[in-house]
């Protein structure tokens, strides 16, 4: 049986294909409610899908944005898809979502895909050094709006961040006062913005109390192995540490379960701190002490400034930043 067409409702009501046409595209001010209602139901009872595609090749617009995450296994960018489902759903659009891990390869694919179907804009969140990407969206006139993550250049686009930097200053400053001197701090990977951000936070703020010192610096991935793997290497370093701060909450959940393994009591003999507030550090017990982004805030926000571009209202602000806040839990 072939697919349910626009002329065969047509001829099913009695009425023309482009009576049908203006119903379906809800510009029937002029049709009868009488006439609208059987057009209507005769779709209900066909179970007929309108094709997008012709739709999207005759009105400019798909009705649809996309959203590039880096890795959708973290809870962080869960939660920010979400967001942005919700807000989405409420505008009236639908959403199709691209997991990349942290790819720069599979990220162009993806954009690329998503420019052939006529996509309408795209929130981005980056895998890394993405200029091609943001070249091929330029290029092709798509709008965009940057998420958590910097690019090069980024003041030039429209984006949505936390404020980074201040967020672990406050996360040291806490520690500091509590009476923790010795903190190691474990960073994310060079090639990310957001990483550097936090590392400056913490180097400005750990020289401002006179205790600075590199050799407390450690790297990981922003996921649970990464965190395991640094803080394997700062047990394997120091006998006494007081203190970890992690880049991201993935890290400090898998450092955790490598101090516990290792007989460490949290926080009576280290305290851990992280960074980003996804759900489930207020459910693993200890609780994680973080500092928290607004996740879900800040996706209906990009979303919104999605659309209104989509939709020609430009914001006013290229750039829009939101604080950070210490959620102090049983981790410190």
């Amino acid at each position: 049986m072939s697919k349910i067409t626009m002329k065969d409702i047509a001829e099913m009501a009695g009425v023309s294909k482009a009576t049908v046409s203006m119903v379906m595209n809800k510009k029937d001010a002029s049709i009868s409610d009488t006439t609208r209602k059987k057009i209507l139901k005769i779709a209900k009872e066909m179970s007929y899908i309108p094709n997008s595609i012709a739709r999207s090749l005759s009105t400019n617009k798909s009705g649809t944005i996309g959203i590039i995450l880096p890795d959708i296994t973290n809870p962080f960018f869960a939660e920010m898809a979400r967001a942005v489902e919700d807000e989405a759903e409420r505008l009236e659009y639908n959403l199709i979502i691209c997991n990349t891990d942290n790819d720069i390869h599979k990220e162009k694919k993806y954009i690329q895909l998503l420019i052939s179907k006529l996509i309408d804009g795209i929130i981005f969140m980056s895998g890394g050094k993405s200029n091609e990407s943001i070249t091929l969206l330029k290029n092709n006139n798509v709008p965009f709006v940057l998420v958590d993550r910097y690019i090069d250049g980024y003041k030039d686009d429209y984006g949505v961040f936390c404020l980074n930097n201040q967020g672990v200053k406050d996360g040291i400053r806490y520690l500091y006062e509590k009476g923790n001197r010795k903190i190691a701090f474990v960073k994310g990977s060079e090639n990310l913005e957001i990483s550097n951000q936090r590392l400056e936070g913490y180097i400005d703020q750990m020289m401002n109390y006179g205790i600075y010192d590199e050799k407390y610096i450690f790297k990981g991935e922003f996921n649970l192995e990464g965190g395991i793997l640094a803080t394997e290497k700062i047990i394997s370093t120091f006998d006494k540490i007081d203190a970890i701060f992690y880049s991201n909450d993935m890290m400090a959940i898998g450092g955790m379960k490598t101090l516990l393994r290792n007989g460490y009591k949290i926080p009576m003999d280290i305290s851990v701190v992280g960074f980003d507030n996804i759900r489930i550090a207020a459910v693993i017990e200890p609780e994680l002490t973080t500092i928290a982004q607004p996740i879900y805030i800040m996706g209906k926000k990009a979303c919104c400034i999605l659309i209104d571009i989509i939709n020609g209202n430009i914001p006013t602000e290229k750039q829009v930043y939101f604080e950070t806040k210490l959620i102090v839990r049983g981790t410190a």
